[in-house]
């Protein structure tokens, strides 16, 4: 080959190599998954913490609390208490000091209680903000180096969502699919949440707060191996539709709300990424959604207040519905 021919190859080689780089770096796909830190400045300016929760507005409270009609109130929150499933090495121990008593003659006695737990990350569980980020990067392109402490988070804290009080809507992909259990490891899609809500006759409205119901969590302290292996839930693509909707949070029945294994095995837990970081949508974890599928409540007034801990990352509770 002379050297002339060789250049010449040597430079369409790397055109090719280039031309290649730049279609993978534009992938839309691998963008949402986290591989690059572009798109996570806030839609509410610079400074915003709140993410999502500023499609709060008093227009959608006076929308959840005009479906309230019954009066029914469905709790959503498991039962915090020692067995439970959780993830990875978290721990929640509950220990009762030994009865103390008050001098007087009305004998009056108290106990209180002291809890050991990754206090937002165990049981039912709220994802804030500086829970989840692309490296270094979190929502609004925060850096961790600069606000992460040991003594808790100086911006993305939990003490500035606020009450939610929305219009909430449950997806019942479970019973869409014929099945009281979806599989470990199906992706839920766009068409699944769209086939679903119009088989329930019902639209996501902008500043909703979203449900699936997959079935998965009948194996909650039933099969607590089980129901940690895995999950059914939503992929990039359905989490990139959800937030096309606008809502401000999604949850659901399992402890992540995405799908795992992820059909991906390089990727990690990346519509946490699309959903937190990119868009400030919050997630909501290991929800009791049964009463809710079975007595077919689809839309219904959804509260809950995350517990106002100053730089948490996430927070425990008990989500209602009221219909």
């Amino acid at each position: 080959m002379s050297e002339t021919l060789f250049r010449k190859f040597t430079l369409l080689n790397s055109t090719i190599w280039l031309a290649a780089c730049l279609v993978l770096i534009s992938s839309p796909a691998l963008a949402q998954a986290g591989s690059q830190p572009d798109g996570c400045r806030s839609a509410w300016g610079p400074d915003d913490q709140r993410g999502a929760a500023n499609r709060l507005t008093p227009a959608k409270v006076k929308e959840a609390a005009s479906l309230i009609r019954t009066g029914k109130v469905y709790s959503l929150g498991r039962l915090y208490e020692q067995g439970m499933p959780l993830f990875g090495t978290r721990t929640f121990t509950i220990v009762t000091p030994t009865m103390a008593r008050e001098p007087g003659e009305n004998r009056m006695t108290w106990n209180e209680e002291i809890v050991t737990a990754q206090i937002g990350q165990v049981g039912t569980q709220f994802d804030g903000l500086g829970h989840i980020g692309i490296g270094d990067t979190y929502y609004n392109c925060f850096d961790a180096k600069e606000f992460v402490g040991r003594t808790g988070l100086k911006r993305l804290g939990v003490e500035h969502v606020g009450p939610i009080f929305t219009r909430g809507v449950l997806i019942d992909v479970a019973a869409y699919k014929g099945v009281v259990r979806l599989e470990k490891g199906y992706e839920i899609t766009p068409a699944d949440l769209e086939g679903a809500l119009e088989r329930q006759g019902v639209a996501i409205h902008a500043g909703d707060v979203v449900i699936l119901h997959t079935g998965w969590g009948s194996l909650w302290n039933i099969d607590n191996e089980a129901y940690n292996s895995g999950a059914p839930g939503i992929g990039l693509k359905a989490g990139q539709w959800l937030v096309d909707q606008k809502i401000v949070m999604v949850g659901g029945d399992t402890w992540p709300t995405e799908v795992v294994p992820n059909p991906n095995p390089n990727l990690a837990f990346p519509v946490h990424q699309l959903l937190l970081v990119r868009n400030g949508i919050y997630i909501l974890e290991n929800l009791d959604t049964s009463d809710l599928a079975r007595d077919k409540v689809y839309e219904f007034a959804f509260l809950f207040s995350p517990v106002p801990i100053k730089g948490a990352s996430g927070s425990p509770g008990n989500p209602i519905a009221v219909r």
